[in-house]
């Protein structure tokens, strides 16, 4: 008997082809079976190659910002080659396009920054190089160390983590969701949240399809996590009044208790010199109360703080 052909996909994801994408598209494929009773086969994992992984040499901010990750999954979702696209929210431009929608935020990993290389930010030695790309991990690292350098390093987590072993730079930070989710957990120090804030959004997973899609947006619905989709819309609402870019430090939190959201930010400038920080606690769904916070905070931030912000136009 000739065997059955393979039966259609319920679905297909769009994922970047990265192990720590991969991981995460693996992840919401599991949330999607275990919610709609469905085989792994149910859902095909289509892996596609973003910008940003084909340009590893330069910081993102000077090669075209947040849209590298996600300009290739937009284009496919627009053709109909994928039903939806999972991204890391945090790596997703704030403003998207009126055609998608984020249709489900998977429930919330670890927001903390990871240090490798060093057990504490204080016991890292005198004049040491820092390795980080991002804006906002510089600053504050800046912030507490002065006198260490901060060194441009890309990659994905296997490649920064052998550029330390190699010498090229004596600590690093990663964010303890993408080590949990590659099996690393025990790989270096979590720095408390608190302290230390995270990114817009970071550790938390998005869902993103066509908006005229009913039908998928459906069956992402039932994989929505309301207190995590509360929170980070909240920390992209205060992104968004900052018109801030790849280049621009920010660092917030937000915590929800009952239907209360406590909001935490900090901005600073560029060599963690100059730092203003405040906290906002409204209505869980105020984005509105939020995005006046991000607003007035900026207004109040001294001129090496504003100039790295666009604000609402």
């Amino acid at each position: 008997m000739a065997p059955h052909p393979n039966p259609q996909p319920k679905l297909r994801l769009g994922t970047r082809q990265s192990p720590l994408a991969v991981a995460q598209a693996e992840e919401t494929r599991q949330r999607l079976c275990d919610a709609h009773g469905w085989q792994l086969s149910d859902v095909e994992l289509v892996k596609i190659r973003a910008s940003g992984d084909k340009i590893q040499d330069r910081p993102l901010a000077d090669i075209g910002g947040k849209a590298l990750w996600t300009r290739e999954l937009d284009l496919w979702l627009a053709e109909g080659k994928i039903d939806a696209a999972v991204h890391s929210m945090k790596d997703v431009e704030t403003i998207r396009p009126a055609s998608l929608h984020i249709a489900a935020i998977l429930p919330r990993a670890d927001v903390r920054d990871v240090l490798v290389g060093a057990s504490s930010i204080q016991s890292i030695r005198r004049g040491a190089t820092i390795g980080t790309s991002a804006p906002r991990r510089a600053a504050q690292m800046l912030h507490h160390r002065p006198d260490c350098k901060v060194v441009p390093i890309r990659g994905n987590v296997a490649t920064r983590l052998a550029k330390l072993a190699a010498g090229e730079v004596d600590v690093t930070l990663l964010a303890a969701a993408g080590l949990a989710r590659l099996g690393q957990t025990g790989t270096g120090t979590p720095l408390d949240a608190d302290a230390f804030l995270p990114a817009p959004a970071q550790g938390a997973i998005g869902i993103e399809c066509n908006a005229a899609n009913d039908p998928v947006r459906g069956l992402l619905a039932a994989i929505d996590h309301r207190e995590s989709r509360l929170k980070v819309m909240a920390e992209r609402a205060f992104l968004e009044s900052l018109g801030g870019t790849c280049h621009s430090p920010i660092a917030v939190l937000a915590h929800l208790e009952g239907s209360s959201l406590s909001l935490r930010a900090c901005l600073y400038s560029s060599d963690g010199a100059e730092r203003i920080e405040d906290t906002l606690i409204c209505q869980a769904d105020d984005l509105n109360a939020i995005r006046s916070f991000g607003g007035e905070m900026l207004s109040r931030a001294s001129a090496g703080i504003s100039a790295l912000f666009d604000g609402l136009q």
